[in-house]
């Protein structure tokens, strides 16, 4: 039959082939796609994912738990800290909020405490609560030393982390697909 009609089978091959090549799939990093983040405060900024990169960033251990009990991670993260993305729009006030929201709707709320990395509950390997022993939240784009892929909340995904390995914290507020950061003043 491929003897038959050589040119219709290598028309049919060639779509196949550009198709594959033009599909995104599942675990791929996202760096040749446009994603932006769109900062609110007192002012108002657009960042493409490269300047979000080229940042000062910091790394640490992310360790969750989601609130069916899965584990997620312990992985290595890389980004920018949410206070250093805060005060490129005016900072915060005590009384302020951060609505962090995502591409798909989600939106999460942290305080001025937790902004700061203080007011989270932290469990040990084991799901017995310990003493914090310093947390930071970042906007993170690298988890394990890789661009973090649509998979997995990325390109950019809110991480609680710690310097200590094996901290594990609740994961909700752990916000996937990252688009917008927004202090409220109260």
């Amino acid at each position: 039959m491929l003897g038959k009609y050589p040119l219709l089978w290598g028309v049919l091959i060639t779509a196949a082939l550009l198709i594959c090549g033009c599909m995104s799939f599942s675990g791929s990093a996202v760096d040749d796609r446009v994603w932006n983040l769109t900062l609110i405060g007192d002012t108002e900024e657009v960042l493409s994912l490269q300047e979000i990169r080229s940042l000062p960033s910091v790394e640490g251990y992310g360790y969750g738990i989601s609130t069916v009990g899965i584990k997620i991670g312990p992985n290595w993260y890389r980004g920018v800290p949410i206070t250093d993305l805060i005060d490129r729009v005016g900072g915060m006030g005590p009384d302020d909020l951060v609505y962090v929201s995502a591409q798909d709707g989600y939106l999460w709320v942290y305080g001025e405490d937790q902004i700061h990395g203080e007011g989270f509950m932290t469990l040990n390997e084991d799901l017995k609560e310990i003493h914090s022993p310093g947390l930071s939240i970042i906007l993170a784009y690298e988890r394990d030393g890789e661009p973090i892929g649509d998979d997995w909340g990325g390109p950019l995904r809110m991480i609680i982390i710690s310097k200590t390995e094996g901290v594990i914290v609740e994961g909700s507020s752990w916000v996937k697909w990252v688009d917008t950061i927004e202090i409220k003043r109260r």
